[in-house]
């Protein structure tokens, strides 16, 4: 007697789909729409990045019993092959032509919409195109399921990661004074992509001496000097999910200054990282940073929340910030960047990516030791 053939485990979209639709009976929402690139690929699988605020390469449709896709004609391919569980509508006068012809809105009084992530003109032009529809913001986030990563997710993590840090370690081998801060963030962005990645994750931060006094500096025509700070801030995008590191070099034997305020940086890191548990406040984990950085007299000079969430969005939930008292929860990606800076001087800030665990926490950088100096 032949064994039954083992059932096959729904997709990930599918679970994600059953899970949206969740949260639409608890909030009474009728239909959905997705407008926010990483949750149309979250739930739908479909790939495509928007290019503008206002550009968009596709719509999701969720209701009660069906789900679509509305794209033009760039994308109409890829769409049936990526999103084989969405019925796909090629638009060719506009998304909202494409929704009033849908039989599926007919019964359909009120449509949620992502606020964050439609514009205004685009959310009239919607209005006017459905004129018996009612249009209001979702009433739940559909960011909030995105933030435990199953584990299919932390390894495409982890692989970005990986590239991550295989890049910047190049970059620490190659780093010499008089090559400008440009020089050195091309060169990070041309290994990500020889070493298999999409490409950046964000704009790759490179600042130098008093430029690494800004935590969100761009790099520019100015050289590495000797003696300088720089920090290096980047990412790669591996399949579509983001890793995030910084790290802060110095140019030669570091001065007094230089090396207090890396000492400090890499303890405050260390205590809150230690800190890092299911159940844990969010803001508790920051203040245990910022507490330490402020009683070694730095509190002035770490104006920013201590670290955010990482998956298909650089920066998503959990935030590690002083407003945050939410619980960190079992599969959240957490980076945790300390820093000071101090001005026309420079700066130092460390990070490093952290996996919530059942009880605990995993550092998933492969390199532990910082290129310590």
């Amino acid at each position: 007697m032949s064994a039954a053939p083992a059932k096959s485990r729904p997709s990930p979209e599918a679970e994600r789909l059953s899970t949206l639709r969740g949260l639409m009976n608890e909030h009474q929402a009728e239909a959905v729409l997705v407008s926010s690139p990483a949750n149309r690929r979250y739930y739908s699988g479909f790939k495509a990045q928007d290019g503008l605020i206002d550009e968009s390469s596709g719509l999701l449709l969720v209701t009660r019993r069906e789900q679509f896709l509305l794209t033009d004609s760039r994308y109409t391919e890829a769409a049936l092959a990526e999103a084989p569980l969405f019925t796909v509508k090629t638009c060719r006068r506009g998304p909202g032509a494409e929704l009033a012809g849908l039989g599926a809105l007919k019964k359909v009084k009120t449509i949620a919409f992502e606020p964050e992530y439609l514009s205004v003109a685009s959310l009239d032009r919607l209005c006017e195109a459905l004129p018996e529809h009612d249009f209001e913001p979702l009433p739940f986030s559909l960011d909030g399921p995105r933030a435990a990563k199953s584990p299919e997710e932390i390894k495409l993590v982890v692989k970005a990661l990986a590239i991550t840090e295989a890049a910047v370690g190049a970059l620490w081998q190659n780093m010499v004074p008089g090559q400008t801060e440009a020089e050195a963030a091309l060169f990070l962005d041309t290994e990500f992509r020889r070493l298999g990645a999409d490409g950046p994750s964000f704009e790759t931060i490179v600042a130098s001496g008093p430029n690494a006094a800004l935590p969100h500096a761009v790099p520019g025509p100015k050289k590495i000097k000797a003696g300088d700070t720089v920090v290096i801030d980047c990412g790669a995008r591996y399949q579509g999910y983001c890793a995030d590191i910084t790290r802060t070099k110095i140019m030669g034997p570091p001065k007094k200054w230089q090396a207090e305020i890396y000492a400090v940086v890499k303890e405050a890191q260390r205590l809150a990282i230690a800190a890092i548990a299911p159940g844990v406040p969010a803001n508790a984990v920051d203040k245990i940073a910022r507490d330490y950085i402020a009683s070694r007299g730095f509190g002035e000079f770490f104006g920013h929340g201590l670290g955010h969430g990482v998956g298909l969005f650089i920066h998503e939930a959990p935030s590690l910030s002083p407003r945050n008292v939410g619980p960190l929860q079992p599969g959240e990606i957490i980076t945790v960047e300390p820093g000071v800076y101090l001005p026309g001087k420079g700066g130092v800030r460390l990070e490093q990516l952290v996996l919530v665990t059942e009880k605990g926490r995993r550092v998933l950088n492969h390199n532990l030791d910082f290129y310590d100096f």
